[in-house]
Order: C-alpha cells, then sequence, then structure tokens
C-alpha cells in the first residue's frame, strides 16, 4: 500500500471493538463499509484511508509510522510499549459505554486470596509484560505464560490463576472464578505517531476527527427534550430541568405559552417526564442526538 502525503492513514480495530467503533463513527459522520475479506474498509472521506487490523498490533504499526494514527485499548499501547501520542480517549467497549478491566481470577475453590498469594503460582494471559509488571511492583514472583485462548477454562490444571480482560465479570463467574485483584482499567484511546502528529496537515485533521468522535460519544448518553409551557407553570418546570448550559425558551403564537427545549442525560428521562407533566408540561417531545460538540 503506497502511502501519500495528502492522505490519513488510520487503523481501525478488528475483532471485540469492531462494532463499537464504526457505530461510533457512523454518528460522527464517517460512513465506513467493510467488504467481505477485505482489510482495507471504503470511508467516504478522501483524505482518511483506513486499514481494519486486531487492536493488539495497532500501536506498533502507529510507533513504526506504518499507520498515522489509530484506535486500540490502553491494554495493549500498554503491552507493547510502544512509543505513540495519546490524543484522546474514548469511553466505549464491546458491551456498551463502560472501560474493561484487567483482573486476576482464580477459580471459587481455590486458596488464593490476594495477589500476594501468586507467589511461585502460575499465571496464564494474553498481556504478558502487563501482567508481569504488575506482579514485579507487588514483589510477587509468578510464572506468567501466554494464552492463546480459552484463558477462563485453564484453571486449576493448567495453572493456578489467570489475568483476564472482562466488561461485566460474568464470563468469569460462569467459568466458576472469582477477582482477587484489578490490575489495569483501559478504553480505546486514539492513538497518533509522533511524526504525524509534528505534521500540521495530520494533525489538524486528526484534531477535527477526534472533536466529531468526542461529540459523538458524548451524544450516546445525552437527549433531547422538548416541550410546551404555560408561564403560570414555566418555573416549576425550569426547577426540574438540568441542561448543558441552560434550557431554551421560545415564544409560541399563543403568548401566554413558551417552547422549553434542553439536552440532559438519557438516563434522567425516565423519572423526569412524569415529574414534567405534573408541573405544567404538555407535548412532551424526546429526541436521540448525533452529536453534541461542546
Amino acid at each position: 500500500m503506497q502511502k501519500y502525503m495528502d492522505k490519513l492513514v488510520l487503523g481501525l480495530p478488528a475483532g471485540s471493538l469492531q462494532k463499537s467503533t464504526m457505530e461510533i463513527f457512523k454518528k460522527a459522520g464517517f460512513n465506513i463499509y467493510v467488504h467481505d475479506r477485505s482489510y482495507f474498509p471504503y470511508i467516504d472521506d478522501e483524505e482518511i484511508e483506513c486499514i481494519l487490523i486486531r487492536a493488539q498490533e495497532i500501536p506498533r504499526y502507529v510507533q513504526d509510522g506504518v499507520l498515522d494514527c489509530g484506535i486500540s485499548g490502553k491494554d495493549w499501547i500498554a503491552e507493547t510499549e510502544a512509543d505513540v501520542v495519546e490524543a484522546a480517549e474514548f469511553c466505549y467497549s464491546r458491551q456498551g459505554l463502560r472501560p474493561v478491566k484487567l483482573v486476576l481470577a482464580v477459580p471459587d475453590s481455590s486458596p488464593i486470596k490476594r495477589v500476594e498469594d501468586l507467589q511461585g503460582k502460575k499465571i496464564a494471559t494474553e498481556l504478558v509484560g502487563v501482567t508481569k509488571k504488575f506482579l514485579a511492583k507487588r514483589n510477587v514472583t509468578a510464572a506468567v505464560e501466554f494464552s492463546w485462548g480459552a484463558t477462563e477454562v485453564k484453571p486449576p490444571v493448567l495453572v493456578d490463576a489467570i489475568a483476564e480482560l472482562t466488561e461485566t465479570g460474568r464470563s468469569l463467574k460462569a467459568n466458576n472464578l472469582r477477582i482477587i485483584e484489578t490490575v489495569l482499567e483501559s478504553t480505546p484511546r486514539f492513538i497518533v505517531n509522533n511524526n504525524s502528529w509534528q505534521a500540521a496537515w495530520k494533525k489538524k485533521k486528526i484534531e477535527q476527527i477526534i472533536i466529531l468522535l468526542q461529540g459523538a460519544m458524548l451524544a450516546e448518553v445525552k437527549v433531547g427534550l422538548k416541550m410546551n409551557v404555560n408561564k403560570e407553570n414555566l418555573q416549576q418546570v425550569l426547577l426540574l430541568l438540568p441542561a448543558l448550559r441552560k434550557p431554551t425558551i421560545s415564544s409560541l403564537q399563543d403568548d401566554t405559552w413558551v417552547a422549553v427545549e434542553t439536552v440532559i442525560d438519557e438516563k434522567m428521562v425516565r423519572g423526569l417526564v412524569c415529574k414534567l407533566k405534573e408541573a405544567g408540561a404538555e407535548g412532551i417531545i424526546e429526541y436521540s442526538l448525533n452529536k453534541i460538540i461542546p
């Protein structure tokens, strides 16, 4: 693949983060199409060229300049010790808007209760380097081996413990494992090659992409609310309404009524709508948002 000066080469994570990443880019205004068996997705921005690659490999390719930038988890940046610029952090994962955790886990029946009990034990994990560094900080010496998969089924027959990434912990519980310590909390990061970050055009383009992605992420947890309110009830309605700044109030043809519009956390709506109705709001409309640019 030839790398042109007027192209930004972007690494997108294949695998567990792929679907969530594509959805965030779409909300940010970028339509990306992944063709079967192709690792070069189409993006409707002529200044960007995409490569679909495993998140584990993206930090190294960004460091080496094969990619100008990419999205990978903090866990893999730490594991590869890649020398890259972490230009932005996003809080999402395969299943939702939350970080993942690298945890040490042991069988429910294991006598191991704390990290120090792992002295001389065997641990399986994909993140060997991160796990070894964590144990070293706790003055624990253990045999840490790379796991090619199915890590959760290895204890207690093959290993004494595992260091595994988890979002909810449900899979660990299903395999009769319990967490004894969190090693690392990881979120996706937008990482940039050091030379690309120094190139004015590329840096500006990256900053623009990040603004749009952050706006899309913020919109994921917010909704818009519109309603009509008689001026007699306006103050008690406003007391109920949080907003990014202040609600927007517009005049209606009937000068005894106003339209009120605001943006709030989606999780608040269920408990708020009935209160707004009781306070005198009418014609309440909830709508989704694509981007919020603070």
